[in-house]
């Protein structure tokens, strides 16, 4: 079947013969493939964070809770739908529709296995073939930031918009980051079909050959997708609930199920770029015919379900960070890393096609002269930001590192991030009230181990104590 591959081992040729049909199977079945996996992630992700906290997770409908996710998007579909006075009708109903609708869409380019036989035609396990297939799926998920940010927008509320408004700048700031390590990918691969790039890992995966690729999607996944520790679009402790405060019924079930198919497709493109697609991992590859039919299916969704443990992990084991250190997490560290990473991938790509030099040679060329870079700016980094937070930090005030002890003022700026003056000092306890005159005549012949001040004229007990 390698025959019917195009010359870069897309499988555009492949797919131009379907039928409109086979289309249309496939369309319905990653419709319902997305489906359920909306409810097995739900349910996934709360019994293993529950089992990270000791507790159960859900249980109770279905065998080990596997029904608690339909029967809470049944529960939405029963709720009534609220919209609020002040909300603007149409975009309000529209914001929703436009976060799931490209979130389904996205699927439809991502190879979920090699060449197959369905229905009596040679096909491959994959809707349609795009030449640009990974700009895309990154365009269709900008679409998304249209839909939460006119959400945030359209309820007529301050906290909604605030959460939009927040997690416009969020998603936009790490989408520059994830667009820069699909470059490397290109450079290495020379294309840009997710069918073709799968293809060109047959000898070795991508995340092996560009691991700071690897690194900057993963964290920039997290991030585009509003997962904690990265979920300050919905920060309770800050926003009330952020852009979706004001949704109810299946509205607001329209925005947790893009959200939950987003982190689907995050993993099914991490995967495809850089996990080797549909390919069996190493050494089960070695084995005759595992790379070939269905069994292409069974190695995509493990890791894919691999990558979501991951999401899941991470939710459960970091609290949320600040949102200025957030933002600077993007800007300055996983872009300028990217663009260091973009130049070092091409000066080897140049060097390894039009030169004689071997690959340890290419290496030692551009490996050894970026370390001592990479070297040399952190020193740098590190010295300067020595200095701004020795310059901060006022003349015989606490660092910000010790302990801050009772009665000490902390400075009005520490650091870089304002912090307002607050002192510290613990004020004296109040005096303690004596509860046996509500305690009642039996109680107030106890003995008390209180000594407490006894105004003059007091009235007294039977037993002649003043309360």
């Amino acid at each position: 079947m390698n025959e019917l591959l195009g010359p870069d081992g897309s499988v555009q040729p492949l797919l131009a013969g379907d039928p409109v049909w086979l289309s249309l199977i496939k369309a319905v079945m990653i419709f319902a493939g997305l489906l359920l996996l909306t409810l097995f992630a739900i349910w996934f992700e709360r019994r293993v964070v529950g089992r990270m906290q000791h507790r159960p997770g859900p249980n109770w409908n279905g065998p080990f809770g596997l029904l608690q996710s339909l029967a809470d998007a049944l529960k939405l579909h029963f709720k009534e739908g609220i919209i609020p006075a002040r909300a603007d009708l149409f975009v309000y109903i529209a914001a929703p529709v436009m976060c799931a609708v490209p979130a389904f869409l996205i699927f439809s380019i991502i190879p979920l296995g090699g060449p197959v036989s369905l229905f009596g035609h040679e096909t491959a396990l994959q809707l349609t073939d795009l030449n640009v297939g990974v700009l895309a799926a990154f365009a269709l998920a900008s679409i998304g930031v249209y839909g939460i940010v006119l959400g945030g927008w359209a309820s007529g509320s301050t906290y909604p918009l605030l959460g939009g408004l927040r997690s416009a700048a969020q998603m936009i700031s790490y989408e520059v980051a994830m667009g820069l390590s699909f470059v490397a990918v290109f450079l290495l691969s020379g294309t840009l079909s997710t069918s073709a790039i799968v293809h060109q890992q047959e000898g070795g995966w991508y995340v092996w050959l560009l691991p700071v690729s690897f690194v900057v999607y993963v964290i920039s996944m997290v991030g585009e997708t509003n997962r904690a520790p990265f979920d300050l679009a919905e920060a309770e402790g800050e926003l009330v609930g952020g852009f979706n405060t004001e949704y109810s019924s299946m509205r607001f079930g329209l925005f947790f199920l893009a959200e939950y198919i987003n982190l689907i497709n995050v993993s099914a493109i991490a995967t495809t770029l850089f996990l080797g697609g549909w390919r069996a991992p190493w050494p089960i590859s070695l084995i005759p015919g595992v790379n070939e039919g269905w069994w292409t299916l069974l190695w995509f969704f493990i890791k894919v379900l691999a990558l979501m443990f991951f999401f899941v992990w991470i939710r459960g084991a970091l609290p949320r960070i600040r949102y200025d250190q957030f933002m600077s997490l993007g800007w300055k560290v996983m872009v300028p890393i990217s663009l260091v990473w973009i130049g070092v991938v091409g000066t080897v790509r140049v060097l390894d096609t039009t030169t004689d030099l071997t690959g340890w040679a290419v290496l030692a060329w551009v490996g050894i002269p970026t370390a001592v870079l990479i070297i040399v700016v952190w020193l740098l980094f590190a010295r300067s930001a020595a200095r701004r937070r020795q310059a901060a930090a006022p003349a015989g005030t606490t660092p910000p590192e010790d302990r801050v002890l009772p009665g000490t003022v902390v400075p009005a700026s520490v650091g870089s991030y304002p912090v307002p003056p607050l002192d510290l000092a613990v004020p004296p306890a109040p005096p303690r009230r004596d509860r046996t005159a509500d305690a009642g005549p039996d109680a107030a012949a106890l003995p008390s181990s209180r000594t407490e001040p006894v105004p003059a004229g007091a009235p007294s007990t039977p037993g002649g104590e003043r309360v």
